[in-house]
């Protein structure tokens, strides 16, 4: 016979080597489809404890980018997971679908509500352009690989949701942590409407930055209250000195705040600039000011605390108003004078000290952002535009003391990237303290599991700061605020909570319509007359803050508390936030959640964030279409998402590096299983061969290993164990050692069979481990393994015939090291070209006892474990002089003088010693024409 390769078991597979993901990927989703696999999973999981990841309800708008592809593949991960391990984790998806940015995509073809259509009309398209968003970005999750009730997600445009909202509004109210009130809030001009604090960005921006002066009135009354020398308390008016950095506030001023406890400076300025007067500003900032206004011609005349000054009554700059120095804690002297120009109507910390002091709250501007039309000197001008108009009025009355510009971080509404201003209008209001709201929430945050943990500290810190929460917005296109107030004094209607339900019903069956077309009579009969209906809509993240009611505790299938919630960092002041302060509202003083995972933000591989300008934006259907959704599964997984997550091209091609590495290991290991049958051809543990119980032993401690991983969200590391595990135990190691074995020994001996066996269960194990990950490849794996199989990996559990091998740990330990040590100097001698491959050396290994003895005891086998033709064990003894010393033994590699069996490829000295089969070794021709040779350990 001069043709042994049908005596070889070689390889043999349908599991194609190249993924071609971008292809096979649909056919998977198709089957999965054709299965019902997500209702196959709820039936699956009858009876079992439940894990319930809700869902945070991306906005119905815009196609998907790579935050979303990050923030719904770590949700399915996690998902499937904990379906791995035994647990019924239903995932019901979300949309949020009201809000302005709707509105505003609509406005685009119909014009605003109320002008060119009417309100009906306009909320019926709002709801049609939701419906198509939606349905297009559900496709682009399905495509993902994400596995939900994708047939019934929620949408908070849905009916019964709406009416569910305005029944926790109702929770909320009989609560009492609901209010109505006259307080400045940010306003955004092109939305015409309030913002919650998570529709804020501050980004930088030039502004005009004045002093002015406030005369005051009385200098008397103000040397009587300051130290000073009886002869020296200078000449010429006296004024307080502000700094603003938003002139156009300044027609609502009401006051001037100073810290009670800070030192102020009365400072004589000389002849020249200012003429001969006198200035008050803090007196920490007062080398810093006079440098500002480009001075040293001036000393200080007196000096006081500001507290001395409370009531001190001042000259507004340009209207016939007196208005009083008023203290206040949120002085600083980090700008400025150390004096702050005070106008309740258009800041939140004027507001608070104004209400202390009784002050007006004077809002002169209306809902575009322009002056209204009994503004004297600036009528209709728009807030940011007459900026110079009060800068010139202040000049001309003599009081502008200095002007400037200045960059500095501004509030900015984030739909439009436009600057907002601080507006007082009446809204409705959930209180932080008026119910001890705020003291609450923060005693939950303390019961939450916080993943990173610094996730708790940082929403701590947006609780104890945070203002009332503005929960009314002038909008068409939102839930309303389902409310009647009396029109006297706009107190609510006495059955208000009772009557919520009776709304509530109705909204179940029409939509919000019912309410915004609702006679009142209806409900209050004769009453409606002293009421008014309210007709402001909800904040947005009222809607989706609201989610643990509307949807957690209307669905069978969930519970409250979620086990877990999972979004971006941002979400800390967002979705967290809302989602916290409503639940302990409702229920309370008790969190939503038990546990919150954020992740963070995408950029690129220099940290920039993705930007169109840029040209660093990576789409991810994109991405799909060239790669496959597997890789972007895969680079997930691989990145540390608890800081930045950085995403380019270059670093997705690195990702499918691993993914073949990982696909080739899969692949080999179906590829040596074509002919194994698991129910027949199996070999019991205790008669398998020493390196494929070891083998086992590995992917068994190494399962433990990665389910606690799992469990403990840290993805990367999955991802590095399994890479390690497939490039180095598997790749570079086992699969290595056994291919002789495999493909040379007889085909239903025990040696052959008991490697089949290793990789039978290692591959029931690997492609578990893969699934909630690589769930596209680990599908195709499933289908193309040997044996019985359920319909899809994704309806397993982790695998449980792995067993360990406690007694071969130790014994390997020794013989790998040796090994390790044996590859360095082959490898030297294949790069001085004295070998080509390592089945080309014979070595000679010198050591002591016990190793000797160990050593000693592998027979003829050590030669498979080094993947050498030969190997010989001496006694230390014996060394050459030449010998590598490797830590307590010493060893000799070498060419082999010997011929090579066109079989194996081994060099032996029996080559050509059968008559018959000259060209082949004794082993092989034992495997080929007799019984078949006899493996005890590789």
């Amino acid at each position: 016979m001069s043709n042994y390769k049908n005596t070889l078991n070689l390889p043999k597979t349908n599991f194609p080597m190249r993924g071609n993901l971008s292809k096979r990927e649909p056919d998977i989703l198709k089957r999965w489809e054709e299965l019902n696999l997500y209702q196959r999973l709820r039936q699956q999981g009858e009876g079992r404890p439940t894990f319930v990841l809700h869902d945070g309800p991306p906005y119905a708008n815009g196609d998907i980018h790579i935050g979303h592809a990050v923030n719904k593949i770590l949700k399915d991960i996690i998902v499937k997971a904990q379906t791995l391990s035994g647990f019924d984790a239903p995932y019901i998806p979300g949309w949020d679908c009201h809000g302005l940015p709707i509105e505003l995509e609509v406005e685009k073809k119909l014009g605003k509500a109320g002008h060119k259509v009417d309100a009906k009309k306009f909320r019926n398209a709002c709801r049609q352009y939701a419906t198509q968003q939606v349905d297009k970005q559900r496709t682009d999750f399905k495509r993902l690989g994400v596995i939900g009730d994708w047939d019934n997600p929620y949408l908070t445009m849905d009916y019964h949701t709406q009416a569910h909202i305005i029944r926790a509004l109702g929770r909320i109210l009989a609560a009492g942590h609901i209010n109505k009130g006259f307080k400045p809030v940010h306003w955004c001009s092109d939305c015409s409407s309030a913002l919650a604090e998570a529709e804020v960005e501050y980004e930088e921006k030039e502004s005009m930055a004045i002093d002015v002066r406030f005369a005051v009135i009385n200098e008397d009354i103000l040397l009587a209250r300051c130290h000073h020398a009886p002869d020296s308390v200078g000449s010429g008016p006296v004024s307080m000195v502000i700094w603003t950095t938003t002139p156009w506030t300044l027609p609502a001023n009401q006051a001037v705040a100073l810290h009670p406890e800070l030192e102020y400076s009365v400072v004589q300025c000389e002849e020249g600039q200012f003429g001969s007067e006198r200035l008050i500003m803090a007196e920490a900032l007062l080398k810093d000011t006079m440098l500002r206004y480009g001075t040293d011609r001036y000393h200080v005349v007196a000096y006081c605390q500001g507290k001395d000054l409370e009531g001190l009554q001042l000259q507004h700059p340009f209207y016939d108003r007196q208005v009083p120095i008023i203290l206040g804690e949120h002085v600083t002297t980090e700008a400025g004078t150390g004096a702050v120009h005070t106008a309740p109507g258009h800041g939140l910390d004027d507001y608070v000290v104004g209400s202390r002091y009784d002050l007006p709250i004077d809002n002169p501007v209306d809902g575009d952002g322009n002056f209204l039309p009994d503004t004297q000197f600036f009528a209709g001008e728009h807030v940011f535009t007459a900026n110079e108009h009060v800068v010139d009025v202040i000049k001309a009355r003599g009081k502008l003391v200095h002007k400037h510009r200045i960059r500095h971080s501004y509030p900015h509404c984030w739909r439009h990237k436009t600057p907002i201003i601080f507006r007082a209008t009446p809204q409705w209001f959930i209180s932080m303290d008026k119910k001890g709201l705020r003291q609450q929430a923060l005693e939950a945050i303390k019961t939450v599991t916080w993943t990173p943990d610094w996730g708790g500290k940082r929403i701590e810190g947006m609780v104890v700061n945070r203002p009332d929460w503005c929960i009314s917005r002038q909008r068409h296109w939102g839930v309303p605020i389902a409310l009647f107030v009396h029109k006297t004094d706009e107190t609510l209607h006495p059955q208000m909570v009772e009557l919520i339900e009776t709304i509530a019903q109705r909204v179940e069956q029409e939509g919000i319509d019912a309410w915004f077309e609702l006679d009142p009579t209806e409900l209050l009969g004769d009453d409606a007359n002293n009421y008014d209906k309210v007709t402001d809509t909800l904040d947005v993240w009222f809607d989706s803050g609201v989610t643990h009611a509307t949807i957690l505790e209307n669905n069978e299938q969930l519970s409250v508390p979620a086990d877990l919630y999972l979004e971006g960092s941002d979400q800390h002041r967002g979705w967290f936030n809302s989602s916290l302060m409503t639940s302990v509202a409702m229920r309370n003083g008790a969190p939503p959640y038990k546990a919150v995972l954020t992740h963070g933000f995408t950029v690129d591989a220099k940290g920039r964030k993705m930007s169109k300008s840029l040209g660093n934006v990576i789409a991810p259907q994109k991405v799909i279409k060239t790669l496959g959704a597997d890789i972007l599964r895969l680079w997930v997984a691989a990145t540390d998402y608890r800081g930045e997550v950085s995403v380019s091209n270059e670093i997705l091609k690195q990702i499918a590096d691993t993914y073949r590495r990982l696909r080739n290991t899969a692949r080999f290991l179906l590829a040596n299983l074509h002919d194994f049958n698991p129910e027949t051809d199996c070999v019991a543990p205790e008669d398998m061969l020493a390196l494929d119980r070891w083998a086992v032993d590995r992917a068994w401690h190494l399962q433990q290993d990665i389910i606690s991983t799992y469990d403990a969200y840290l993805f990367h590391l999955v991802y590095q164990k399994l890479h390690h595990f497939c490039a180095v135990d598997m790749g570079s190691l086992y699969l290595d050692i056994i291919k002789d074995r495999q493909y040379t020994c007889q085909t239903n001996s025990i040696a052959r069979r008991s490697a089949q066996t290793a990789m039978y269960f290692i591959v029931e194990a690997l492609v578990r481990w893969l699934a909630p990950i690589l769930s596209f490849t680990a599908e195709d794996i499933w289908q193309h393994k040997p044996g019985k199989h359920s319909d899809s990996v994704l309806l397993e559990t982790w695998y449980e015939g792995l067993f360990p091998y406690p007694d071969g740990v130790n014994k390997w330990q020794k013989v790998l090291e040796v090994r390790d040590a044996v590859n360095k100097e082959l490898e030297k001698l294949r790069v001085s070209e004295v070998i080509g491959g390592s089945l080309d050396a014979e070595v000679d290994i010198y050591c002591d006892v016990p190793l000797y003895t160990q050593l000693k005891g592998w027979d003829d086998e050590l030669r498979f474990v080094f993947i050498t033709s030969n190997v010989r064990i001496h006694p230390v003894s014996e060394k050459p002089k030449d010998a590598v010393v490797c830590d307590d033994f010493w060893l000799q590699a070498k060419l082999s003088k010997y011929p090579k069996c066109v079989r194996c490829w081994h060099h032996r000295e029996d080559v050509g010693t059968h008559h018959d089969h000259p060209e082949l070794c004794g082993r092989c021709i034992e495997n080929v024409v007799g019984d078949g040779e006899q493996r005890c350990y590789a």
